[in-house]
């Protein structure tokens, strides 16, 4: 194994085209290289949806049910829920005692959430101090290395001052995990932009085949080809970017028809429906045998959170040694 590695996603429920993508079938190929460490936020996630928790079990579940659909292996990877280890909050804590307030205040992720979320004024202390416990998510694991892409890697990069901060003030604990650089594609959504659960334009993995026709038909296309002789512009269009997933065969047939005003809009969905049908359908078979079988999903988790919360008690042992407190 070439070192160990922490990811994971927030508890937010049923995963998509993007999520797949984007991250979990590169996660896939790493269980083969990496001792993996994935990780369900379910605590990060309270720091936008803290007033509605109810239904965090059942996110939670279908979180860890497309993981494992995508083809993580339970076991090659441990996958734990975030809150099964609590030793995550004690050093959440003691690192949130030594980092000064202006790193988080100059977070750029931070910036584009307030931004994005309309929380001017209403950042809470939670969402302030998240790279605290991002950091301490990583750090706790001693990972070596975490996958990132180009734009992540600043954020990265202020875990690894917190962990130069921390050694240096009591002794080398935490090695300074790297960047991963990783091939990130960002999916379009069916309107064109970013793909997402908050913008209500995204394919989910579990999207029955009338939902997902229905999400393919209404699709947005390039608005500048507007008859079917019109010249199009395939990078413009999420529709073509899902053939060169699903349809690779066929994708630069398709680009060069939509170029040439050969196809029309119409008929490109109606090409595309059948491949991402047939593609989504391991997923959806995976993911009903393991939502008929909830004691073994709970088993997976159970474990991989004592598999978990045994390095993270190691850890915290040498954190308290280096920093003369209780054990």
């Amino acid at each position: 194994m070439k070192g160990r590695i922490l990811s994971g996603f927030r508890s937010t429920g049923k995963l998509h085209l993007g999520n797949l993508v984007g991250a979990l079938q590169n996660w896939v190929k790493l269980q083969d290289e990496y001792e993996c460490f994935f990780e369900i936020a379910n605590w990060h996630a309270l720091t936008t949806a803290y007033e509605n928790t109810k239904d965090q079990k059942e996110l939670i579940q279908e979180v860890a049910i497309d993981w494992i659909a995508s083809g993580l292996d339970p076991e090659r990877s441990t996958i734990f829920v975030q809150s099964d280890v609590p030793e995550h909050s004690e050093l959440y804590l003691l690192l949130g005692m030594v980092i000064p307030l202006p790193w988080l205040e100059r977070n750029p992720t931070l910036k584009e959430q307030v931004r994005d979320l309309n929380l001017q004024g209403k950042v809470n202390y939670g969402l302030l101090g998240y790279p605290v416990l991002q950091a301490a998510d990583i750090l706790i694991y001693r990972a070596t290395t975490v996958p990132v892409g180009e734009d992540q890697v600043p954020h990265l990069e202020l875990t690894r001052e917190i962990a130069r901060r921390f050694n240096s003030l009591y002794g080398k604990v935490f090695p300074e995990p790297k960047p991963l650089l990783t091939q990130f594609p960002k999916v379009k959504g069916t309107d064109g932009k970013k793909m997402s659960k908050s913008l209500n334009n995204n394919i989910l993995l579990s999207d029955p085949p009338e939902v997902l026709k229905k999400k393919v038909m209404k699709s947005y296309t390039d608005p500048k080809k507007i008859h079917k002789n019109d010249p199009g512009r395939p990078e413009q269009c999420p529709i073509y970017e899902y053939h060169t997933i699903f349809n690779t065969n066929e994708s630069p047939t398709v680009r060069r028809d939509c170029k040439r005003g050969h196809i029309g809009c119409v008929e490109c969905k109606e090409n595309l429906y059948p491949h991402l049908q047939e593609g989504l359908i391991p997923y959806r078979e995976k993911r009903e045998d393991l939502k008929k079988n909830p004691q073994k999903l709970e088993e997976i988790l159970q474990e991989g959170g004592k598999r978990a919360r045994k390095i993270a008690q190691e850890t915290m042992t040498m954190v308290r040694d280096a920093m003369h407190l209780w054990n």
